[in-house]
């Protein structure tokens, strides 16, 4: 058994402060002539159904996309937490697959694998992972995650929790290892997004 792309609803993650980045929209950060958040789109679109974007600033030009714009439902920046909630708040498929908007070159099968991992181990959430040096370091912010946890995420939100390993180690999680840590690397700086135009 597999889950079929339209059970799955994308969200893209744009709503954090971009503090290492000088305090810009890193979203909105030009990469190779577009915007980092629109790289992140085609690369998810064909692996989902509907997508949904996450951002806090900025929402027409995140709108002029042409994709639903939902911020936080916490006030103040709470971390990347807060935007899972706002998608699986809006999520009407039973699965939906986050992705930050500051790593352009994520696997174009990111989205199946994760799928065959969270059927074939039963589990609740299926995390990215990278192999460096031998070791599995996990990318929580590549996750698939049921819909129906939505109830856990409000509850461990509202006790003031925000750290993404500390939810998905309350529930039955797979981890994919992928073999091109480069694939995952992000900006998080306006170095490391030149980095990334010109490797």
């Amino acid at each position: 058994m597999s889950i079929s792309t339209d059970q799955i609803t994308g969200l893209i993650v744009c709503g954090g402060r971009g503090s290492r980045m000088g305090g810009v929209d890193k979203g909105l950060q030009n990469f190779n002539d577009m915007p980092l958040a629109l790289h992140a789109l085609m690369r998810l679109s064909p692996q989902v159904g509907p997508v949904l974007i996450n951002a806090n600033r900025n929402l027409a030009a995140y709108e002029s996309f042409g994709v639903p714009v939902w911020p936080d439902p916490m006030a103040d920046f709470q971390g990347p937490l807060a935007g899972w909630l706002a998608g699986i708040e809006r999520c009407e498929t039973p699965y939906l697959v986050v992705v930050p908007c500051d790593s352009p070159h994520f696997p174009t099968d990111l989205v199946q694998r994760l799928a065959e991992a969270l059927i074939r181990e039963d589990a609740d959430i299926a995390m990215a992972a990278t192999v460096e040096e031998g070791r599995v370091q996990p990318q929580p912010v590549f996750c698939l995650l049921k819909a129906s946890l939505l109830e856990s995420l409000l509850q461990y939100l509202n006790a003031g929790e925000r750290k993404i390993d500390r939810w998905t180690a309350l529930h039955r999680c797979a981890t994919v290892a992928f073999e091109d840590a480069q694939a995952f690397a992000n900006a998080n700086t306006l170095e490391e997004l030149q980095r990334l135009q010109n490797p």
